[in-house]
């Protein structure tokens, strides 16, 4: 019970991750491997700014804005220096890895005797909840604190899908998606395009630095390591999610994301618990996109494929 606790958990935090990819997998139609920065860049600094004594709300709030930061520089790159967004993503990510280790003091930072925002969720629990320090579920003991993180960051990722779903109808939205699907017609409308790149990169970096600086208060610390492969894991909860509810509308591609979030880290805890090394991981990450990549390729091909007329399948 505990493992499956924490592993929904884990799926709801990093549906802002999710989220993140969304905007530029989706809407743009490119791979920013800035997320990977950005990801390890909000872990970095807001436990840089726990263990100073900050409060944890507006250090949530900073380490969440750095995430935007990066998502501009690359941006800038992108619009005004013509830089490939590959390339830019690489780059800005690169120049991260320094910034995190100087923002941490070295490759690793604990949280221990730190206050995090789960920490007061745990404390609010109690108080409003009447949340007991431990409770039996199912024949297992569960601590009231994995409840009330698991209601924190379930509400916080519901929020923020209905409200990226609800930014995405209005015009703003709608002239950022209208820049990412057909950039030339956008700029016929009248569209400031590298504008919408800019917001598109700069929103999405800053919901992945989001989920960093969750995770990192979840895990209590943070290292230099959290950030490799969040691209991969990102477009890998996308894929499962639209496998399971398509992607016909943009309200359901954003339920997908964070419904794959969690299906992603439910498989990830199953497969552990089968006795998947942790180190193999992000290969699993890998081949999971890769999976679902190729094989409704396989799938429609072999669908496709009808014998000629006549023809004999012996040799």
């Amino acid at each position: 019970m505990n493992l499956l606790i924490g592993a929904v958990t884990i799926g709801f935090i990093l549906a802002p991750l999710a989220l993140g990819v969304l905007i530029t997998f989706r809407l743009f139609r490119m791979l920013d491997l800035t997320a990977d920065g950005s990801f390890g860049l909000g872990a970095a600094v807001v436990a840089a700014l726990l263990v100073r004594g900050m409060p944890p709300v507006p250090a949530t709030i900073i380490g969440a804005a750095t995430g935007v930061v990066a998502g501009a520089i690359t941006g800038v790159l992108q619009t005004r220096f013509q830089v490939s967004p590959l390339l830019a993503g690489v780059l800005t990510s690169t120049a991260l890895y320094s910034v995190c280790l100087f923002v941490m003091g070295g490759g690793n930072l604990s949280l221990s005797s730190a206050d995090s925002i789960l920490d007061q969720a745990d404390r609010l629990g109690q108080r409003l909840l009447g949340l007991p320090a431990s409770l039996t579920l199912g024949g297992t003991t569960v601590s009231g604190a994995s409840l009330a993180s698991l209601v924190v960051m379930s509400l916080l990722a519901i929020a923020l899908a209905i409200g990226l779903a609800a930014f995405l109808r209005t015009d703003l939205g709608l002239a950022m998606r209208a820049a990412g699907n057909n950039p030339e017609m956008a700029r016929a409308s009248g569209i400031n395009v590298d504008a919408m790149v800019l917001l598109g990169l700069g929103l999405s970096n800053g919901l992945i630095a989001l989920a960093g600086v969750t995770f990192a208060q979840f895990q209590g610390f943070a290292s230099i390591q959290m950030g490799m492969g969040t691209a991969v894991m990102g477009v890998a909860t996308l894929m499962i999610g639209e496998v399971l509810t398509g992607r016909r509308t943009v309200g359901r591609w954003i339920a997908g994301a964070v419904v794959g979030a969690v299906i992603f880290r439910l498989v990830v805890a199953a497969a552990i618990r089968a006795g998947l090394n942790p180190n193999a991981l992000k290969l699993a990450s890998a081949v999971i996109v890769l999976a679902v990549l190729v094989v409704p390729v396989v799938i429609r091909r072999a669908r496709a494929w009808r014998p000629l007329p006549g023809a004999s399948t012996r040799a």
